[in-house]
Formats: C-alpha cells, structure tokens, sequence
C-alpha cells in the first residue's frame, strides 16, 4: 500500500484518527453523580409554564362565555316574539269568538313549543359555557312557555280562563328575567 495514493492516505488518516480518540476517551476523567437540573431555575419555569396555561385557559373560558351569552341573548327576543304575537292572535280571535279561534289556538301552541325548543337547543349547545343564572332564566322560559303552549291547547270558548292567565304571566316573567339578565343591545 503506497501512503500517497489517496485511499491509503485516507485510510491512514482515519486510522490515526480513531487511535486519537480512543486514546482520549480512555484517559479522560469520569465524574461521578447524577445529573440534575438547577431546583431554583427548575421551579421557575415549571411556575411560569402552569401561569401561562392557566391563563390560556381562562382565556378560551371567556372567549367562549362570551360567545354563548351573545348567541342565546341575542337570539331570544326575535324567537320568543314569535310565540307572542301567535299568542296574542289567539287571545284576540278567543275574545272576538273569531271564526278561526281553533287554528289560532292551535298555531299559537305549536309556535311557543317552537320558541320553547330552539331556547332549549340553544342552551343545552352552550351548558358549558353560559353561566348558571342565565341559563337558569333560559331554562325557566323554556318550561313557561310548554305549560302555556299546553294551557292554549286545552282553551275552549267554556274553558277557565284562570291556568292560561296564570301560564301567560308566567311566560312574561320568565322573558322579562332573561331580557334583564341579557347584555343591552
């Protein structure tokens, strides 16, 4: 083998090389312990770390309470309305002894079941998001407004009147509550 010839002198090189540095690794100290990060600075970042997830956290906790009350809140008046005016419909012919009492009657019951389940979708679609009191007067509308759709239901021109004033108040109040919970538009 000539030394000069490039692959004698590269497998030279190479040789001298791996001698070096097992000559080196075996002379070389080994330090006895365990290695262990600094507790101080260990404790820091694992502080700051929790800090900035928490805040994250409670960051997409408000973003999405926001969200929630916006969509049910700003949903109510207009799907609630609805169930009103058909209500006041059938109030109106159930007064006047109206030809069309019954289908009114029957439209107003069907539109405030209507009113009643898209609140309760609404709700239900938010349960982790919206806080508890508001969902609380949500949910009031929602049972409100199926005992006055059942109440309408039972109306002749000879029933009492008294469970349907009764339920009717009770809607009102139950709107109104939700209405003063709701943020001002």
């Amino acid at each position: 083998m000539k030394v000069l010839d490039p692959r004698g002198f590269g497998l030279v090189c190479a040789t001298l090389t791996v001698v070096a540095g097992l000559t080196i690794a075996g002379c070389a100290n080994r330090v006895e312990g365990a290695a262990n990060p600094n507790a101080a600075d260990l404790a820091a970042y694992k502080t700051a770390a929790a800090s900035s997830s928490a805040a994250a956290t409670s960051s997409r906790k408000a973003a999405a309470q926001t969200r929630a009350i916006n969509d049910n809140c700003s949903q109510f008046p207009t799907t609630t309305g609805v169930g009103v005016s058909k209500y006041n419909d059938f109030i109106n012919a159930h007064d006047s002894n109206a030809a069309d009492y019954a289908s009114k009657r029957d439209t107003a019951a069907t539109t405030l079941d209507e009113a009643a389940n898209k609140v309760e979708i609404g709700v239900n679609s938010d349960s982790d998001s919206l806080p508890s009191d508001l969902a609380a007067k949500f949910t009031e509308y929602v049972a409100a407004a199926r005992l006055l759709a059942s109440e309408t239901r039972k109306m002749t021109y000879t029933a009492p009147v008294g469970p349907l004033n009764d339920a009717s108040k009770r809607v009102n109040d139950a709107r109104n509550a939700v209405r003063d919970a709701c943020p001002k538009r």
